[in-house]
């Protein structure tokens, strides 16, 4: 009797306990999961607001980079100073989003405008830094683009063989991305170079090659040049 008394005592004992372990699990799971979504939850609201963010400073960057474009095209002296100043104001915003093609177009119009202001080794520092990033993201019109521009620069500080180095680069980048504007463009100083040495010949060989190219996409300035 006392061992049945025993036993039945002891597995009396033993079942609060078990359900009260049961209920603190069970509540625990309900409390680790309203933790998870609530922790998910806030990484989706972060999430959403890091993008809104992006998106804000992009839409910023373009702004300012639309506003040099339009200062630049009014050609004149101080046009042209303003404009430098909103592309470098659009420069930081284009980095903090980590937009390289952005900031690689904006360095390279800051070199092409201080290019046209005379300041030739300040647009040879520019483009020395749009080129890398170009490539970087594998941007091979913009990189065709900043090659051609770093030839021109060469070309107008004397460097005449420098110049021909780049422009070498720029063309067949040009016919690979169908670019044909700019592969007018390059012949077009690839034949300036020959000129310039005195080879007519072939500098007319060159000029014949961009002239049909320049018809080909209405651009009046190049088959004019």
């Amino acid at each position: 009797m006392n061992k049945g008394a025993k036993s039945q005592r002891t597995f009396w004992c033993l079942l609060p306990s078990f359900t009260r372990r049961s209920l603190i699990l069970l509540l625990s799971g309900v409390f680790l999961s309203t933790v998870a979504a609530t922790r998910s939850t806030s990484v989706q609201i972060a999430q959403r607001s890091e993008t809104a963010s992006q998106q804000a400073t992009s839409a910023a960057a373009k702004r300012l980079f639309d506003e040099a474009d339009r200062l630049y095209k009014q050609g004149t002296a101080e046009s042209r100073q303003q404009a430098i100043e909103k592309f470098k104001q659009a420069l930081p915003l284009w980095q903090q989003v980590g937009d390289k093609t952005g900031e690689a177009t904006t360095l390279n119009n800051i070199g092409a405008v201080y290019n046209d202001l005379g300041e030739k080794q300040q647009a040879l520092n520019y483009y020395n830094q749009s080129l890398p990033l170009s490539r970087q993201v594998g941007n091979k019109t913009g990189e065709a683009t900043t090659l051609n521009n770093i030839g021109l620069v060469y070309s107008d500080l004397g460097d005449k063989q420098q110049a021909l180095k780049y422009y070498n680069q720029s063309l067949p980048l040009s016919r690979q991305v169908g670019d044909k504007a700019q592969e007018a463009r390059t012949l077009n100083n690839i034949g300036g170079f020959y000129s310039d040495l005195g080879d007519k010949q072939q500098a007319l060989n060159y000029y014949n090659q961009s002239l049909p190219l320049s018809r080909q996409v209405g651009d009046k300035a190049g088959v004019a040049t």
